[in-house]
């Protein structure tokens, strides 16, 4: 007799109204959609992006509780909030063959443009599993990448930025032990992390580990 107290806990302590059903109906949390993602919580730097949602109904009586109302996500931006590029050792690297090098020489003699270019040392730190399944003919340098080697990368005309002199992704401005990325041209699913170890005229690496920038 008299009103009914939502109180779950009467559940346990097995005192409960006879209509405490019905007066005091179990509802569970509801939540909003996902909002769209932010940008990157800072430019020219590995870090998150945030998506939120807002709760449309607290739960009672014992209902499911709310689900997380904030997701992050890894988050990289190459351009400033200026609209300048971030500096060079954020870009992932384009690499490929060194096979294709002497070719390129040859055009950029021949046009006059050839310019001093430079070599890179990296340690590979790690290498997705999208390299070793490589079976097109021009993939299968792929398969000498392995993790722990130094491999050469070298940077030649027309890779060569004419302002910076660099090329995209060589590291240049990183920090001692920074990861860098890198991908190689022909297999999206072929790429990984490096790091530089330091700059050189010419490469010293044998003909399999060595590569170009892109």
């Amino acid at each position: 007799h008299g009103p009914c107290y939502c109180d779950q806990a009467c559940a346990r302590t097995l005192d409960c109204c006879h209509d405490y059903a019905e007066a005091c109906p179990v509802i569970p949390c509801v939540v909003s959609q996902w909002s769209v993602w932010s940008g990157c919580a800072e430019p020219c730097k590995t870090t998150y992006r945030v998506r939120r949602r807002h709760i449309i109904q607290e739960a009672r009586n014992g209902g499911e509780a709310c689900p997380p109302l904030e997701e992050r996500a890894g988050c990289v931006e190459y351009w400033t909030q200026q609209g300048t590029e971030c500096k060079q050792s954020l870009i992932p690297a384009l690499i490929t063959t060194g096979g294709f090098g002497k070719a390129r020489k040859k055009r950029a003699a021949a046009d006059g443009n050839e310019r001093a270019g430079y070599c890179v040392e990296f340690h590979l730190v790690a290498i997705t599993p999208g390299c070793l399944h490589s079976h097109h003919s021009y993939t299968h340098w792929m398969q000498y990448l392995r993790e722990g080697h130094t491999v050469c990368v070298e940077c030649q005309h027309p890779a060569l930025d004419s302002r910076s002199l660099h090329c995209y992704g060589d590291g240049s401005g990183s920090k001692k032990n920074q990861l860098l990325h890198w991908q190689a041209v022909g297999n999206p699913q072929c790429k990984g992390t490096w790091k530089r170890i330091r700059q050189l005229d010419t490469c010293s690496c044998p003909s399999v580990h060595s590569f170009l920038f892109i």
